[in-house]
């Protein structure tokens, strides 16, 4: 992070080459009227309901800070990393949001946005305060727009906040239809001036809504949720001044959470300066249930919508909207509306303005910081822990990074998983790590997971089925780093849905497995039978013929069995059929004894636990030459491999061949 050591801002018309992101530079702000109007001195862009931001790029160093200068580095971590792309030496302003799939900003998605997986994050940017260590705050804001358009890079993930010219009042009716929290109005003349409220930027709002200070909350009679209501208010001269309870807005959920926040707050006494009257009988509940105060040190800060404020500033029927982490309390104030004519001396349609985010290629699930994360997975809660242990130390790779690649990887390597039983060879403790094997899953792992029954030992038990995304995440996060199914599912488990030779090298080169691979190939396409090769990830090759559970496990071993010594036939200097290893004299093993009830190998697209976190990869027939080499598929590349190639394995869970025919054609060789 670049220095915290910065010169003070000047706010000048003069040229500042030092100006930089500090304790001292805020975002300028705007004044809230109450109406929209027409001018051709002004330009309009949409109030994003987000948190606003500042940026300040230099020296391939990136400081993203909120309003209130606290850092967004971390928790907006997709933003700055596409900042750190950027070889800009460069101060600007924006918005950052979470877009739904119409463009529009969600303020609950934003508060609630961990990772990728929450979200598409947006950065709109909409001025620029300095380029190359020059100020531009004395510039007006029609040139401070133009120079922002002629640097800003190609993203689709920051992007320029469009305006629109003069016609304010058909804006803010576009603005109203489509939901949008309101619009801001800036005077094209206008200058930047960091941490002021001025009149020459206004925001008009489609609904009111007010950052408020947490003082306590009510727990009613009887009640069973955490809490009934927050009390609120707002800093007046030093003082916090009551403004309303808050009693809608809140799911169960969020209420557990906010009173985890709240338990540190606790205070003996009420923060505000008059104490309110928690019982007070409305109108509309001339006979309210009793409740009890919690006081809280005024220290968080949140957003409601309402629908008006009484004579006394109280507000009615206001609804929790989230918290506002990134405003401090003492800059809390009562916005008001000023007339819009006491400031200012005309089809717009969403489409100029409103970009649906494009269908995102899955990114992060998991955020780099927090080594404790809990994450709803196809409506399943799990929690993942430990996420900093390295557990490819080496390679620096955690297991942070091994639960990111499968959450990308599912789509991938699920059809290859879905109703076939797991044998779990578990590493809790990384590569390094004693390991251990885990086929009996019965009490646990939890009810919802699906599982396959058998018996050993007279008893019955359970292997573990993993059928979708949350199961492959959760067998992941037991520290299970390769993916071990069977051949065959639930549904035919005595019919394997295809045929694996496997190439074991012994005192092999890596060349020979691959001459070998090939040789296999060749028999197999002289004789008409389908196949596809992989890397094991770890020092051979795999050779998988389709079959469609057409036969049995015994007809696929046989099978396998008569390739094999062909195989062999062809390479006797250094290949084996040899089942000890002793009998094998170094050279490698042509198994094919893995066509065998419940024998598994690591899935296609599964990672593996050997140096260099490398991935069992799908290969075209051209690749298997001199040269390939299993570091050429690993957990940094192999997610935009798939991408780029799509599924090449997927033939495997096809037609399958005719094993009568593929003999006959075998024996004509």
């Amino acid at each position: 992070m670049p220095s915290t050591k910065r010169n003070k801002i000047s706010t000048t018309k003069i040229p500042d080459k030092s100006l930089d992101i500090s304790s001292s530079l805020q975002p300028m702000l705007a004044t809230l009227v109450n109406e929209p109007f027409n001018s051709k001195d002004w330009i309009f862009e949409i109030k994003w309901d987000g948190y606003r931001a500042l940026a300040s790029l230099k020296n391939g160093e990136v400081f993203l800070s909120s309003r209130n200068n606290k850092s967004f580095n971390e928790k907006f971590y997709a933003i700055h990393n596409e900042l750190k792309k950027w070889d800009l030496d460069v101060v600007i302003d924006g918005e950052i949001i979470v877009a739904n799939s119409k463009g529009i900003s969600d303020f609950g998605a934003l508060q609630n946005w961990r990772s990728e997986a929450d979200g598409i994050l947006i950065y709109y940017v909409f001025d620029i305060l300095s380029l190359n260590g020059v100020s531009l705050t004395n510039l007006t804001l029609l040139e401070r727009r133009k120079k922002l358009r002629d640097i800003l890079p190609q993203s689709e993930i920051i992007l320029l906040s469009k305006e629109i010219p003069e016609k304010g009042i058909e804006f803010f009716k576009s603005a109203t239809k489509l939901g949008l929290e309101g619009i801001i109005a800036k005077k094209c003349s206008s200058l930047y001036h960091p941490g002021e409220r001025s009149k020459e930027w206004l925001k008009i709002k489609t609904q009111l809504r007010q950052e408020v200070v947490i003082g306590g909350y009510t727990i009613n009679e009887g009640t069973t949720k955490s809490f009934s209501s927050l009390l609120v208010g707002i800093f007046k001269n030093g003082a916090l001044h009551y403004t309303g309870k808050i009693g809608t807005g809140f799911t169960n959920k969020l209420q557990k959470e906010l009173i985890e926040l709240f338990k540190p707050l606790i205070i003996p006494d009420s923060a505000f300066i008059s104490l309110p009257d928690i019982n007070k009988p409305s109108r509309f509940r001339p006979d309210p249930p009793h409740a009890e105060a919690m006081w809280l040190k005024p220290a968080l800060v949140c957003e409601v919508s309402y629908r008006e404020l009484t004579s006394d500033g109280v507000m009615r029927h206001p609804s929790f909207q989230g918290l506002r982490m990134d405003k401090s309390p003492n800059s809390v104030v009562l916005e008001t509306e000023i007339k819009t004519e006491n400031v200012v001396s005309a089809g717009i349609g969403k489409s100029s303005l409103l970009r649906a985010p494009k269908k995102k290629e899955r990114a992060t699930f998991l955020n780099p910081a927090d080594k404790l994360q809990v994450r709803k997975v196809g409506g399943h809660e799990l929690k993942f822990g430990n996420l900093d242990k390295m557990y490819w130390p080496v390679d620096k790779v955690t297991k942070r990074d091994m639960l990111n690649y499968y959450y990308q990887a599912a789509p991938f390597i699920l059809p290859y998983l879905k109703n076939r039983p797991q044998s779990l060879n578990r590493f809790p403790n990384g590569i390094d790590g004693k390991s251990f094997y885990q086929k009996n899953i019965t009490g646990k792992v939890p009810d919802w997971i699906a599982k396959f029954p058998y018996i050993s030992e007279g008893i019955q038990k359970n292997f573990m089925l993993c059928n979708n995304e949350a199961t492959l995440l959760y067998i992941a996060s037991l520290g299970t780093i390769e993916m071990n199914p069977w051949s065959s599912t639930v549904k035919n488990p005595e019919n394997p849905d295809w045929c694996i030779i496997d190439l074991d090298p012994d005192k092999n080169t890596f060349d020979q497995v691959i001459e070998t691979a090939n040789v296999t190939k060749q028999i197999l396409t002289a004789a008409k039978i389908d196949c596809y090769c992989k890397t094991s990830g770890s020092t051979g090759l795999h050779i998988y013929i389709p079959l469609a559970h057409k036969y049995t496990y015994e007809d696929s071993k046989e099978f396998a069995r008569i390739i094999a010594h062909m195989i062999q036939n062809e390479l006797p200097g250094f290949t084996s059929i040899e089942r000890q290893i002793a009998n094998r004299d170094g050279k490698m093993y042509i198994d094919f004894l893995q066509n065998r009830p419940n024998a598994t190998v690591a899935a296609a697209y599964s990672l593996r636990p050997k140096p260099g976190a490398t991935v069992s990869m799908p290969l075209h027939w051209e690749e298997v030459k001199k040269g390939l080499k299993m570091s050429d598929f690993t957990i940094h590349n192999s997610i935009e491999r798939m991408r780029e190639q799509g599924d090449i394995f997927n033939p495997v869970l096809g037609k399958g061949i005719n094993l009568k025919t593929a003999l006959k054609n075998l024996a004509s060789i």
